[in-house]
């Protein structure tokens, strides 16, 4: 049997990573004049729904926030016209988030830094064999996360 001192879990590592490269990321994306990388994954998450709109609980699950955190959100969001709530007209109490054409435009914008950080911070530290292990890793943890 093995001490925990000799095992010791990826997890710090994992949340020290995220931690390091989104702020790093963050700092790009605001030195050249664009929004909060949470914006980027609530465009892109409504670029992918069919009809480019999703339900606003909906939303909050894909984004992992809570649901007040991304009314406020979606609030700016929409006063930035990159997006627009309808009413759903079955649930009266129920909202889509729906993406608007300057919504589409800023999500691509933003990607061009984004996706040049991903590949200097991220992808070119790590070899194809590299990128394929951690990636099946988390793909696991995920989905026996997913199952519970």
């Amino acid at each position: 049997m093995t001490k925990k001192e000799d095992n010791p879990s990826a997890w710090p590592l994992l949340l020290t990573g995220h931690a390091v490269l989104t702020g790093m990321i963050e700092r790009r994306l605001a030195d050249a004049g664009l929004p909060p990388l949470a914006w980027y994954d609530v465009l892109w998450a409504l670029e992918r729904a069919p009809q480019h709109r999703q339900r606003m609980h909906e939303l909050a699950d894909y984004v992992v926030l809570t649901r007040s955190n991304l009314t406020r959100l979606v609030d700016r969001l929409e006063t930035a016209g990159l997006l627009r709530r309808e009413s759903d007209p079955e649930d009266k109490r129920g909202a889509y988030a729906v993406l608007e054409p300057a919504g589409l435009a800023m999500r691509k914008k933003m990607w061009a830094t984004y996706s040049a950080a991903i590949h200097e911070l991220f992808d070119a530290h790590l070899s194809a064999v590299e990128q394929k292990a951690i990636g099946s890793a988390l793909r696991k943890v995920i989905s026996a996360a997913r199952a519970r």
